[in-house]
């Protein structure tokens, strides 16, 4: 009775760490690459998503005019401060339909101390699965594949601890 308890208890305890180590796997697996898309900075610098490799991500559409954008703006600057030491950047990228003179008035009155790109043509927002809501935020990892997409304000607890596992990665 005792042995076939412990046999049970022994399976299920495989059967679990196997569970997990597949759960992470797909998690781990499923990463689609990032889209390759060139923009320019407010500050007149022109870059890519591709040119990020190497660097944990993070990418958000947002826009002057949208409310949870503008309230969430103080804890993506937070965020960016907390890693950018470790190989963490930030790239804000305001909506075609957002005014250029609102952007840059609000990138300068924040001081954000990331690169902000308006895209214009909308061509990022196209190139990220056409975004049309704001925020939508996009994590990368250092291989430039997509870890997590955010729609409205991410949970910033839950969103630094995925960015301390990402930075750890090799």
């Amino acid at each position: 009775m005792k042995q076939t308890r412990a046999w049970i208890v022994a399976v299920a305890v495989v059967a679990s760490i196997a569970l997990g180590a597949f759960a992470a796997w797909r998690v781990i697996g499923s990463r689609e690459p990032a889209p390759q898309v060139p923009y320019t900075l407010l500050d007149g610098v022109k870059t890519s998503t591709d040119a990020q490799r190497g660097k944990v991500l993070l990418v958000n559409f947002w826009a002057t005019s949208c409310t949870t954008c503008v309230a969430e703006m103080p804890q993506i600057v937070a965020t960016h401060q907390k890693f950018k030491a470790r190989g963490y950047e930030t790239v804000a990228v305001a909506m075609s339909y957002d005014p250029p003179t609102y952007v840059a008035r609000f990138s300068q009155s924040r001081a954000l101390p990331f690169g902000v790109a308006i895209d214009n043509t909308g061509a990022v927002a196209k190139a990220f699965g056409d975004i049309k809501m704001t925020p939508t935020t996009f994590l990368i990892d250092k291989q430039g594949r997509v870890v997590k997409r955010y729609l409205g304000a991410p949970d910033f607890a839950a969103l630094h601890q995925l960015i301390e596992e990402l930075l750890a990665e090799g």
